[in-house]
């Protein structure tokens, strides 16, 4: 083998195409830099939001199901408002605002993400702020028969919206993507034996009353998708739960329709819902398509 003598590192960067920096004349400290974004004239529109988008940033999330604490990689959007005599917004304030907060549990907490976002708009000198995030959630789920321990998950999401001139000023909107069995009723009801089954998707986003909410909302969302199905998902099955949650979901066939009104029903008498939005979705194991059934249910009026 050829032995390699390599010149010095910078030496051996100038051969790759590095060249020195080019001397400049534009100020370089932060009090005599143009301040564009802060120029104020009319700009003809006020923007609904404005900010940043796919923010991948790991947050604390206090669990109502074990493990109760945890850290997962969240999705994040932190978007302000902008008033038509402003040119722009100072993105940096948005994920600085967010380090603040890194080391607390303010995602499991309406006050906490209340202060958050009302903070987030004062920052910016705008009237509204808004934090969206969506992140796993994970959960210890116990086999049936034999008892059998392994992590399940879902996808959570949170979205929190601050204006200092609606009235309430907080809102809040909560959501789960989680999956299930459904076992299709017409073919049990057809066939001389057996039935298909498919792996279902429940997906909810719900207005909350933050007056009434507490930390359970994510176990109660998942107890409304999963206990309406045919059958629950598990991530450890030995022989006798896999007898066990197959007849079980034999003895309870669902439509893609009656999942979505059993769910629904559900929703409709927790009482921290204000309104949702509903999907179930059926990868049908028989079908090259998908089954899917939504409800919109309207707004309820805050006590």
């Amino acid at each position: 083998m050829t032995d390699l003598h390599f010149p010095p590192k910078k030496e051996r960067h100038r051969k790759f195409g590095s060249v020195p920096p080019i001397p400049g004349d534009k100020p370089t400290s932060k009090d005599q830099m143009p301040d564009l974004q802060n120029r104020r004239e009319d700009y003809w529109f006020d923007l609904d939001q404005v900010g940043v988008s796919s923010v991948k940033h790991p947050i604390l999330f206090r669990s109502p199901l074990a493990p109760v604490q945890q850290t997962p990689i969240a999705s994040l959007e932190l978007t302000t408002t902008l008033s038509r005599d402003a040119k722009g917004i100072n993105m940096s304030r948005l994920t600085e605002q967010l380090e603040r907060y890194r080391h607390t549990d303010f995602v499991s907490d309406p006050a906490s993400l209340n202060a958050f976002t009302r903070e987030l708009a004062e920052a910016m000198q705008q009237d509204g702020a808004t934090l969206k995030l969506e992140f796993p959630w994970f959960y210890e789920r116990s086999a049936p028969v034999s008892g059998q321990v392994g992590l399940a998950h879902a996808e959570l999401s949170i979205e929190a919206r601050y204006h200092k001139h609606t009235e309430p000023e907080f809102s809040l909107t909560l959501g789960i993507r989680a999956s299930v069995t459904t076992l299709c009723p017409c073919s049990k009801e057809i066939s001389e034996y057996s039935a298909h089954n498919q792996r279902g998707t429940v997906q909810i986003r719900a207005e909350a009353d933050p007056e009434q909410l507490d930390g359970n909302w994510c176990a109660l969302l998942l107890d409304a998708a999963e206990s309406n199905a045919s059958a629950p998902l598990h991530p450890v099955l030995k022989r006798p739960d896999e007898k066990l949650v197959t007849e079980r979901a034999y003895e309870n066939p669902r439509f893609v329709e009656d999942l979505a009104r059993l769910v629904a029903a559900d929703l409709v008498e927790s009482p921290f819902i204000r309104s949702f939005d509903l999907e179930c979705r059926n990868e049908e194991s028989i079908h090259q398509h998908d089954a899917i059934a939504r409800v919109r249910y309207p707004k309820k009026s805050p006590v």
